[in-house]
């Protein structure tokens, strides 16, 4: 039966310079297997199944998969769901769409051709225990003491977020898969001395931080070209404690040759993250 497919470029406003994720317009009638062989298939990071909703808010239902596993939540995923969705003649209910997903219900914000979700609450925070930071340190490769701070950044996927004292330290970075295994590491850097980044980003600046997101792929160790539900833990991390402005932009893919951005605000009590989509494929899939 061939479904609308769409393959959405996220967090670039330039195809071939995002994360790329598949959209299967149309998952009615799949199971959770047949979603997960599909998604096994594409080699990609993640891929959508888009559904009806079964809550009256929602505008649509969507479930997460990625290597070998069904996420409750993904940032990525979702800016590219919701992309694909209103590019298909989807229509919101009311100002903001509300996607129906793992973790419950997601407003995203539309600004133009950029979209923003609404960052879900952490489920889990506060420092990491010592052990694992120093498992850490161990996988990627420096010593304990060059990582200046740290925190669990759990919104769905379980990150555990560190923080480098440079973006170049950042960039150097070569992660031990086999000392790394079965985590999700996510690492940032800023573009400056840890703590002296209190000017506020303004549209066109230039990123405040740079990001990596290291996960177990279906192969090993994989790294993320650009990480919404990471930047999202990040922020809520790294604003809370006075690491980060209430605005600014995080760069993430440069160590694969990419060009993502992230445009992280803080409104009153929400943290939004937003990004540019761009379709790069589409078409049908016979499933």
């Amino acid at each position: 039966m061939p479904r609308r497919f769409k393959q959405v470029d996220v967090f670039t406003a330039v195809p071939l310079k995002g994360n790329p994720l598949a959209v299967v317009l149309d998952g009615t009638g799949f199971d959770a297997a047949q979603m997960q062989r599909f998604t096994d298939w594409t080699n990609l990071s993640e891929a959508t199944f888009l559904l009806p909703p079964t809550r009256p808010e929602a505008d649509y239902a969507v479930r997460i998969f990625g290597p070998g596993r069904e996420l409750p939540f993904a940032g990525h995923p979702t800016l590219g769901s919701c992309h694909a969705w209103l590019e298909a003649g989807g229509r919101p209910k009311a100002e903001l769409v509300m996607q129906e997903c793992g973790v419950g219900l997601v407003r995203i914000r539309r600004d133009g051709r950029r979209l923003a979700f609404a960052a879900p609450p952490l489920k889990k925070s506060g420092p990491l225990a010592e052990a694992d930071v120093e498992l850490i340190a161990r996988g990627l490769g420096i010593e304990r003491r060059e990582i200046v701070a740290h925190a669990w950044c759990d919104n769905g996927p379980n990150w555990r977020g560190v923080m480098l004292r440079s973006v170049e330290q950042v960039l150097s970075l070569k992660p031990d898969g086999r000392v790394l295994a079965g985590l999700d590491v996510g690492v940032v850097g800023p573009r400056g001395k840890v703590g002296v980044v209190g000017t506020r980003s303004a549209p066109g600046d230039e990123p405040l931080f740079e990001v990596r997101a290291f996960f177990p792929g279906a192969n090993g160790l994989a790294e993320d070209p650009v990480t919404g539900s990471l930047n999202a833990a990040l922020a809520q991390w790294l604003i809370g404690a006075g690491h980060a402005p209430d605005r600014y932009i995080a760069s993430q893919g440069t160590a694969l040759n990419r060009a993502g951005r992230v445009f992280v605000e803080r409104a009153g009590a929400e943290i939004w993250i937003g990004g540019d989509s761009v379709t790069v494929v589409e078409g049908t899939v016979a499933l």
